[in-house]
């Protein structure tokens, strides 16, 4: 977790209580320049992840199963807390950052290779900026939650990606950065569709499938 996030919270940069506030997990397959998923071997998976900057190198920490090889710091149980110096590198929890967005949480897989992050955002907009500013610099990223909060309402809707198929998401996530859900709409149905390669009633079909699974998981669950 990054040490600049309390701080960015208490000076205003982001409002936790922002009634258009939401929460986004964020999930990066094969992190470039993450230190510790090249620590991690059988499929283990590292929580708690936190960093500090110090004498022009960064001092990671991370929680894992006994029996890595980075040095380990204290045992509990079945796991160790690790330690790794490095020099900060280029991970994509530093891009994350450079933009303004504290992480709330970071978990790292070994096998296959993935960073999953946790953002509490101003709006949803600001994924938006994230996820091209990741995937400028070569990053696979996928959205796999997003939960806005309704204080008015003491209610919470949760977006779960995970229902989507893999060709739905890519369908919403080019009409969203298009423009076509905004008010007024900045495209229409025959543009998302040419940028996505197949023709209008196809680009229809996909968006009503992944608008009733959306619905699905709203609407059943509450």
């Amino acid at each position: 977790m990054a040490t600049t996030s309390r701080a960015e919270i208490d000076d205003g940069t982001i409002d936790a209580d922002a009634s258009d506030g939401v929460r986004a997990r964020l999930a990066i397959s094969e992190p470039p320049g993450c230190a510790v998923v090249e620590e991690l071997t059988g499929g283990a998976v590292a929580t708690d992840v936190q960093w500090a900057d110090t004498a022009g190198d960064t001092v990671e920490q991370f929680r894992s199963r006994r029996g890595l090889e980075a040095e380990s710091i204290f045992v509990a149980d079945d796991e160790s807390i690790y330690r790794l110096t490095d020099d900060g590198g280029d991970c994509p929890c530093r891009w994350i950052e450079s933009l303004g967005y504290p992480i709330a949480d970071v978990t790292v897989t070994g096998q296959p290779s993935q960073l999953v992050v946790t953002l509490l955002l101003p709006s949803p907009e600001s994924i938006v900026e994230i996820v091209e500013a990741l995937e400028s610099r070569g990053a696979s990223v996928r959205l796999e939650c997003l939960v806005r909060s309704i204080p008015d309402d003491d209610e919470s809707i949760v977006v779960d990606a995970g229902r989507l198929t893999d060709r739905q998401r890519e369908v919403l996530e080019v009409a969203y950065r298009m423009g076509y859900f905004s008010y007024p709409r900045e495209c229409n149905a025959a543009a998302v569709a040419e940028e996505l390669g197949i023709v209008r009633s196809t680009f229809a079909e996909h968006l009503a499938a992944a608008q009733r699974r959306l619905f699905e998981g709203i609407f059943d669950e509450r």
